[in-house]
């Protein structure tokens, strides 16, 4: 198989729902990070062989071709979108190595773009065998049997409740993510994979006031929940991030240097009820496959969407605190669903930079309970 290599990618900053990209479709925000990774990548455009992209809750439609287009990308290159909701950005990233690793192509942009802000109202049509009478909802079902808006926060309370995991645990890592996200924040150790849009210059859900006085006062999230809190899950986001991965024969006719190697890519499903679990999963999953330990990882990015996957992830792999989202997480940053994958390997790449590291790890935790997980190696130059 052919080897397949990162040159790097670029994220935007991230939004709240309803904040400052509430009036911004998804496809709007896909395309302007598209346009500038071709731009600060110095792209050729006749090269680009395929260009995929993940969205979880956007209006359906092949939304990556929509933001190929809207970026003035030439009509010959064929985008393609992809649903794993949380790990979508991930998936679509494994999704483009496979392409160059097979020999299909040489050159694909991969990532994916969201917008909680404009996400589409649904009602079920009145054929559907459960139609409710014209009900709006706007949660996709991922059980059978099971359908609601509150889903996603009832797994994870489920989870920290059999998992024996305490709000006190949780607590500790909210404090943790936006203390980490504001110091880098600070320093600007992100600025240079980030781009501007619509004159955004922050990312708007990093708290660096953030104490445990505000934690406690912050509610539970479900009646007469005792676990998932406003702090210890994350918010709605917008946002988007794509990178660039590409054949060695690539690097070699255009003379570029690489960020990483990618090393390998997978999935695993896990109990759909309690989907925080499957990060875990994911994780022990690509060290099967791949035949190393944790201790050999030098870098971990993992999507905190609640503060209990911290925990469990701690818990599995100990002795990984200051490998493990050192800049900070999704806690701070924010959980665009279909962007976050490749927001974190952004981060992974930097981390392996700042640390001088060889492995790096990304894992994301999907709703219905699938783990998507990738693997790369810092290239050496």
């Amino acid at each position: 198989m052919n080897h397949v290599y990162i040159l790097g990618g670029l994220r935007s900053y991230i939004g709240v729902k309803d904040g400052m990209y509430r009036h911004i479709p998804a496809e709007k925000l896909g395309a302007e990070v598209l346009r500038e990774v071709v731009s600060r990548f110095e792209l050729p455009t006749d090269a680009i062989d395929y260009i995929i992209g993940g969205n979880a809750v956007g209006g359906g439609g092949n939304i990556t071709r929509l933001a190929a287009l809207s970026a003035g990308f030439p009509e010959r290159i064929p985008a393609v979108t992809l649903d794993l909701q949380c790990g979508s950005a991930l998936e679509a990233i494994s999704a483009a190595a496979a392409k160059i690793e097979s020999g299909m192509a040489d050159l694909v942009i991969a990532g994916g773009m969201e917008s909680s802000s404009v996400q589409p109202y649904r009602m079920m049509s009145p054929n559907h065998p459960e139609y409710d009478g014209g009900k709006v909802y706007t949660v996709a079902q991922f059980v059978p049997g099971k359908r609601g808006e509150q889903v996603m926060l009832e797994g994870a309370e489920e989870t920290a409740i059999r998992e024996n995991v305490s709000k006190e645990e949780m607590d500790t890592w909210v404090l943790r993510s936006h203390k980490r996200a504001a110091q880098a924040r600070k320093e600007g150790i992100l600025e240079d994979i980030t781009v501007s849009i619509d004159g955004s210059s922050r990312d708007e859900g990093i708290r660096p006031t953030m104490s445990q006085r505000l934690i406690d006062r912050l509610p539970y999230l479900l009646p007469n929940g005792t676990k998932i809190t406003a702090a210890n899950a994350c918010l709605m986001h917008d946002g988007a991030a794509f990178v660039v991965l590409c054949s060695e024969r690539f690097l070699r006719e255009q003379g570029r240097k690489a960020e990483c190697r990618f090393r390998f890519g997978t999935a695993i499903g896990d109990d759909p009820m309690m989907s925080p679990k499957s990060a875990v999963s994911a994780a022990k999953a690509i060290l099967a496959k791949t035949g190393h330990s944790y201790q050999e990882i030098d870098a971990f990015e993992v999507n905190e969407a609640f503060a209990v996957i911290d925990v469990l992830f701690e818990r599995a792999f100990p002795g990984i605190e200051d490998r493990y989202n050192i800049w900070g997480g999704a806690l701070a940053y924010g959980h665009p669903y279909g962007v976050s994958g490749a927001m974190i390997l952004l981060h992974l790449m930097k981390a392996l930079e700042y640390k001088n590291g060889h492995l790096g790890m990304c894992c994301v935790a999907a709703a219905g309970g699938i783990g998507s997980s990738i693997l790369v190696e810092k290239v050496m130059k």
